[in-house]
């Protein structure tokens, strides 16, 4: 539960997929509602054994991890989506994607991965334009 929480939580939490997906948002901020109660109970609870006893843990971590997998199917689709869309996002991977479609409003932040998408293409300038409305 926790390392597909810690892949889907800055997806889901802001950001551009999120606007885009907001059914899938508003569901993955209920698991992250009580997944963030199911972590102050164990903090609380000083002893291991005893935390892994918890009616709090054994009655919500099964469904999490159902939900979170139906997340991440979600977000495996929308992202399958536009690799259709641009099939040069084929070449990058998931997490690569997930970045370049997050930080899309500010395209110098993906410098990085023109490579990836592009043959030699290393670096684009981007100059700066007027955004007037006719």
């Amino acid at each position: 539960v926790q390392t597909l929480w810690r892949s889907l939580e800055p997806v889901f939490t802001g950001g551009d997929i999120a606007k885009q997906m907001p059914l899938q948002a508003k569901a993955f901020a209920g698991i992250d509602k009580t997944w963030m109660r199911c972590m102050e109970k164990s903090f609380e609870t000083k002893k291991v054994l005893s935390c892994c006893e918890l009616d709090l843990l054994k009655d919500n971590l099964p469904d999490m991890q159902k939900r979170l997998e139906e997340c991440q199917k979600l977000l495996e689709a929308y992202l399958e989506g536009k690799r259709k869309l641009f099939p040069r996002f084929y070449f990058v991977s998931n997490p690569d994607l997930l970045k370049i479609l997050s930080q899309g409003s500010e395209p110098t932040s993906i410098q990085e991965d023109f490579e990836k998408l592009f043959d030699a293409i290393t670096k684009v300038e981007f100059g700066k334009s007027d955004k007037k409305g006719s």
